[in-house]
């Protein structure tokens, strides 16, 4: 028996899919999930890895907080709580979401290959507490966590959720692209989704589509012209609370490997406009479906190989094809980083999640938007 996640008419409510509690996960060892993240050599990563790892970024993550996992702890700052009397710093979780989103972005692992790696494993995470686990969540407070992401300088912010679109949120978007920053948010998952879900359908923020180990898109993942690019989505393996593992399915694991992907290359090119790099992302995805950009897949699956060397005209060129391996990117680009240096209708953690020991979903106010959080796995 498989319980969902439900919207809620207002607010925010997590969406995913978990095995109810007292149906234990498959044991996994910290050594053997290396080799089940397949979204890794399915990207190429040790080639990008020789490119940028992410050093000198900060990947702000509101969600459910993150918990100091031994894959994440080297890269883990110190966030906040945003929620109405709350007073942590983020880096907690109960409910495994926001850990398993910090982990596909920034995992460091262990020696010898052991743990989750993630896509910008140098990277730093900022952990933001805005959703109570399996409980009430309000748009607001994402937006406060946006805010708090501003303040304390974050180069890209990863949304794994759907919100309705208060007036403070939409200010808090627009503020967010005002200050430089790159804006990664899930485009929602069927069937709770219809429609490219708000932030993902705002001008400007990256809007992320799922596809499954076939490269092909993944039924789950919402379509429509609002989306931008698509990554992996589905049987997404990475970080949970308590030391263990999880693995899910949705948008939220392609946003956060999309966020990821954003961080390499505010690494190597640490000058590069956020419009740039979102531009820089798109303009090298390859191509699926229908030529050219199309409602699934946006302007393709994303290479993270050709968005760090493609020679990519900058925005107004765009007639001008990109190739790759050319050398650096827009005009404005330059090299660095590793080398050198209206009314709130519902957020959503988009995802589906097996998890061990956690109970039967509830209806929330808040739905993130993405995969469903990770199964919890024993170590």
């Amino acid at each position: 028996m498989i319980g969902q996640f439900l919207a809620g008419a207002l607010g925010v409510a997590l969406a995913g899919v978990l095995l109810p509690g007292g149906i234990a996960a498959p044991t996994q060892e910290a050594d053997l999930i290396r080799s089940d993240q397949w979204h890794l050599p399915f990207l190429h990563i040790d080639r990008a890895h020789l490119l940028s790892q992410g050093s000198g970024v900060i990947v702000a993550v509101p969600d459910t907080g993150v918990d100091a996992h031994p894959d994440l702890r080297g890269n883990l700052l110190e966030g906040t709580d945003v929620i109405p009397g709350g007073s942590g710093d983020g880096r907690q979780d109960r409910d495994s979401h926001g850990t398993s989103m910090a982990g596909l972005i920034a995992a460091h692992g262990g020696e010898d290959g052991r743990g989750a790696l993630g896509i910008a494993p140098r990277a730093r995470i900022l952990p933001i507490f805005d959703t109570p686990p399996n409980g009430l969540g309000d748009p607001d407070a994402l937006a406060s966590g946006i805010e708090f992401a501003i303040a304390r300088g974050a180069d890209v912010i990863s949304i794994s959720a759907v919100a309705g679109a208060s007036v403070r949120l939409q200010q808090a978007i627009l503020s967010a692209q005002n200050a430089d920053v790159v804006v990664v948010a899930a485009a929602g998952n069927r069937p709770m989704d219809t429609l490219v879900g708000y932030p993902a359908s705002e001008e400007g923020v990256i809007a992320v589509g799922g596809i499954g180990r076939d490269g092909l898109h993944a039924a789950i993942s919402v379509t429509g012209p609002r989306v931008d690019v698509a990554a992996p989505a589905v049987d997404i393996y990475s970080t949970s609370y308590d030391g263990k593992y999880s693995k899910g399915t949705g948008t939220s694991s392609a946003t956060a490997i999309v966020a990821g992907a954003a961080a390499l290359i505010r690494s190597k090119y640490p000058h590069l406009p956020a419009r740039e790099v979102a531009h820089r992302l798109t303009a090298t995805a390859i191509d699926k479906g229908a030529p050219g950009r199309d409602d699934e897949y946006g302007y393709g699956v994303i290479d993270l190989v050709a968005a760090l060397t493609a020679d990519v005209p900058p925005l107004g060129f765009e007639s001008v094809t990109a190739s790759a391996g050319a050398g650096p990117t827009t005009a404005v680009a330059q090299p660095g980083g590793d080398e050198g240096a209206a009314t709130a209708r519902g957020l959503a953690t988009l995802g589906v999640i097996l998890a061990a020991g956690v109970g039967w979903a509830v209806v929330a106010r808040r739905r993130r938007r993405g995969d469903d959080p990770p199964p919890r796995i024993s170590r």
